[in-house]
Protein backbone atom coordinates (compact mmCIF):
# COMPACT_ATOMS: atom_id res chain seq x y z
CA UNK A 1 0.00 0.00 0.00
CA UNK A 2 1.36 3.47 -0.91
CA UNK A 3 1.66 6.21 1.31
CA UNK A 4 -0.21 9.34 -0.06
CA UNK A 5 1.90 13.03 0.21
CA UNK A 6 0.25 15.88 2.82
CA UNK A 7 -0.31 17.85 -0.70
CA UNK A 8 -2.09 14.91 -2.49
CA UNK A 9 -4.17 14.51 0.68
CA UNK A 10 -5.29 18.32 0.09
CA UNK A 11 -6.09 18.52 -2.59
CA UNK A 12 -7.68 15.08 -3.70
CA UNK A 13 -9.18 15.52 -0.05
CA UNK A 14 -10.92 19.04 -1.19
CA UNK A 15 -11.95 17.39 -4.60
CA UNK A 16 -13.98 14.47 -3.01
CA UNK A 17 -15.42 17.15 -0.57
CA UNK A 18 -16.76 19.61 -3.37
CA UNK A 19 -18.47 16.49 -4.72
CA UNK A 20 -20.20 15.44 -2.48
CA UNK A 21 -20.93 18.97 -1.11
CA UNK A 22 -22.13 19.91 -4.83
CA UNK A 23 -24.37 16.81 -4.51
CA UNK A 24 -25.81 17.65 -1.48
CA UNK A 25 -26.74 21.27 -2.08
CA UNK A 26 -28.10 19.91 -5.33
CA UNK A 27 -30.50 17.44 -3.63
CA UNK A 28 -31.50 20.10 -0.98
CA UNK A 29 -32.25 22.80 -3.98
CA UNK A 30 -33.61 19.96 -5.50
CA UNK A 31 -36.19 19.30 -2.57
CA UNK A 32 -36.72 22.91 -1.20
CA UNK A 33 -38.14 22.76 -5.27
CA UNK A 34 -40.75 19.95 -4.58
CA UNK A 35 -41.27 21.37 -1.12
CA UNK A 36 -42.77 25.11 -2.81
CA UNK A 37 -43.28 24.16 -5.88
CA UNK A 38 -44.69 27.60 -7.00
CA UNK A 39 -41.56 29.86 -6.21
CA UNK A 40 -39.47 30.56 -8.52
CA UNK A 41 -36.94 31.93 -6.66
CA UNK A 42 -35.85 28.54 -5.73
CA UNK A 43 -35.57 27.79 -9.65
CA UNK A 44 -33.62 30.50 -10.09
CA UNK A 45 -31.64 29.48 -7.31
CA UNK A 46 -30.72 25.93 -8.64
CA UNK A 47 -30.32 27.80 -11.63
CA UNK A 48 -27.63 29.88 -10.54
CA UNK A 49 -26.38 27.01 -8.14
CA UNK A 50 -25.59 24.84 -11.58
CA UNK A 51 -23.95 27.75 -13.55
CA UNK A 52 -21.40 28.39 -10.11
CA UNK A 53 -21.13 24.06 -9.24
CA UNK A 54 -20.07 23.73 -12.80
CA UNK A 55 -17.71 26.25 -12.90
CA UNK A 56 -15.73 25.03 -9.64
CA UNK A 57 -16.13 21.32 -10.11
CA UNK A 58 -14.75 22.35 -13.69
CA UNK A 59 -11.71 24.04 -12.64
CA UNK A 60 -10.84 21.51 -9.64
CA UNK A 61 -11.40 18.80 -12.11
CA UNK A 62 -8.60 20.32 -14.72
CA UNK A 63 -6.34 21.09 -11.64
CA UNK A 64 -7.06 16.84 -10.96
CA UNK A 65 -6.41 16.19 -14.83
CA UNK A 66 -2.78 18.16 -14.36
CA UNK A 67 -1.72 16.97 -11.53
CA UNK A 68 -2.75 13.42 -13.39
CA UNK A 69 -0.24 13.88 -16.23
CA UNK A 70 2.40 15.43 -13.79
CA UNK A 71 1.87 12.81 -11.16
CA UNK A 72 2.25 9.12 -12.75
CA UNK A 73 2.71 7.43 -9.04
CA UNK A 74 -0.52 8.63 -7.88
CA UNK A 75 -2.71 8.12 -11.02
CA UNK A 76 -4.56 5.69 -9.98
CA UNK A 77 -5.95 7.76 -6.48
CA UNK A 78 -6.57 11.02 -8.93
CA UNK A 79 -8.50 8.89 -11.69
CA UNK A 80 -10.43 7.96 -8.70
CA UNK A 81 -10.76 11.35 -7.63
CA UNK A 82 -11.68 12.10 -11.12
CA UNK A 83 -14.67 9.48 -11.83
CA UNK A 84 -15.85 10.91 -8.37
CA UNK A 85 -16.32 14.29 -9.21
CA UNK A 86 -17.52 13.33 -13.03
CA UNK A 87 -20.54 11.35 -11.07
CA UNK A 88 -21.89 14.63 -10.32
CA UNK A 89 -22.43 15.18 -14.38
CA UNK A 90 -25.46 12.32 -15.04
CA UNK A 91 -26.90 13.21 -11.36
CA UNK A 92 -27.26 16.75 -12.66
CA UNK A 93 -28.78 16.01 -15.82
CA UNK A 94 -31.57 13.76 -13.70
CA UNK A 95 -32.05 16.46 -11.74
CA UNK A 96 -32.63 18.98 -14.14
CA UNK A 97 -34.85 16.46 -16.16
CA UNK A 98 -37.02 16.00 -13.02
CA UNK A 99 -37.66 19.76 -12.31
CA UNK A 100 -38.68 20.23 -15.70
CA UNK A 101 -40.81 17.14 -16.66
CA UNK A 102 -42.10 16.82 -13.20
CA UNK A 103 -43.23 13.59 -12.83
Amino acid sequence: METFSLENQKSAGFSTYLAIGSFGIGTIILILHFLFPHKDGILILGFFYTLFAILINGITFLNLLFQFFIKPTEREDLAIKMLIMLANIPITLLYIYIVFHKF
